[in-house]
């Protein structure tokens, strides 16, 4: 009796390590490059972390080059997780360092905040822009390996091409649920989508309305240099990254709906109204 419990609790050790980790059998999310080939893929923790830094990134204005430079910068610093350790004091998805002014551990560990701060002192670098990304990043990071930073550079960029929208569909995230069991609901979403796009991404007038579970309609419009339906393939690309700590079950856009039920799929054509699209907004609905 005793040995069978060890080996269960090795087991359930054994895939919670796998889960976090991101090891084989794991939950995954792929990024499909253009023109076919192996898909990019990260866990789900590592996509919802990448998407909160893009998120970030739309919300004060920023190009894509900002959004890749920040991702390659997270590959290379953290792995896109958000630990709590590292070299000396630093934490965090950039391996802040709280010594260094850049904020109490406490915000640093604030993966809204941390990208906050590092697209701060990005765009202090004249001509961010247009210098190569391992002097960009260097800049803020003052690193002691800054040629560390060009290896991630192809897959930030595929990355960032997924979540500002401009490749529609392209990120896709095989179902899963969080270990702690923490509800979902569009409360819970309409707060993050706010935190991390800004206030405007939500009108005060929009409600969660009953439609087959919890069904929360974020509006798309154009925006500076963002098509409208760029910026819903960008808040799709969020949701399907946060699908998983949201309880998210189900997202449609256009003609494209993505299923908890079916994820292994990926994103799945539809027609119409009928299958659960809105022409004006992305639909996010929630298992709570």
């Amino acid at each position: 009796m005793f040995a069978a419990l060890v080996v269960l609790l090795g087991l359930a050790g054994y895939l919670v390590v796998q889960y976090v980790t991101g090891g084989p059998g794991a939950p995954r999310c792929t990024v499909q490059p253009e023109g076919g080939g192996d898909p990019y893929e990260l866990s789900p923790e590592q996509a919802a972390n990448a998407a909160t830094i893009s998120a970030v990134g739309a919300s004060r204005g920023l190009p894509e080059r900002a959004v890749t430079i920040a991702l390659a910068t997270a590959m290379q610093e953290s792995g896109l997780r958000n630990i709590e350790y590292g070299d000396r004091d630093s934490v965090g998805l950039f391996q802040q360092r709280p010594s260094q002014d850049w904020g109490t551990a406490e915000e640093i560990m604030d993966p809204v905040y941390a990208a906050g701060e590092f697209y701060k002192h990005l765009v202090q670098v004249p001509g961010y822009s247009r210098l190569p990304l391992t002097v960009a990043a260097q800049k803020v990071q003052r690193s002691g390996y800054p040629q560390a930073y060009a290896k991630h550079e192809a897959n930030a960029a595929l990355l960032t091409g997924a979540l500002t929208g401009r490749r529609p569909a392209a990120l896709s995230c095989a179902e899963s649920r969080p270990a702690d069991h923490t509800p979902g609901g569009t409360a819970q979403v309409r707060e993050q989508l706010v935190r991390e796009f800004g206030p405007e991404v939500l009108p005060r007038s929009v409600t969660a309305t009953r439609a087959a579970g919890r069904t929360l309609t974020v509006p798309v419009t154009a925006g500076a240099g963002v098509s409208a339906n760029q910026r819903g393939w960008q808040l799709a690309a969020w949701a399907v990254a946060h699908a998983s700590e949201l309880r998210i079950e189900r997202i449609s856009y256009g003609d494209r709906r993505w299923t908890a039920a079916d994820s292994g799929q990926g994103w799945q054509q539809v027609s119409g109204d009928s299958g659960g699209t809105s022409p004006t907004g992305v639909r996010i609905t929630t298992a709570q």
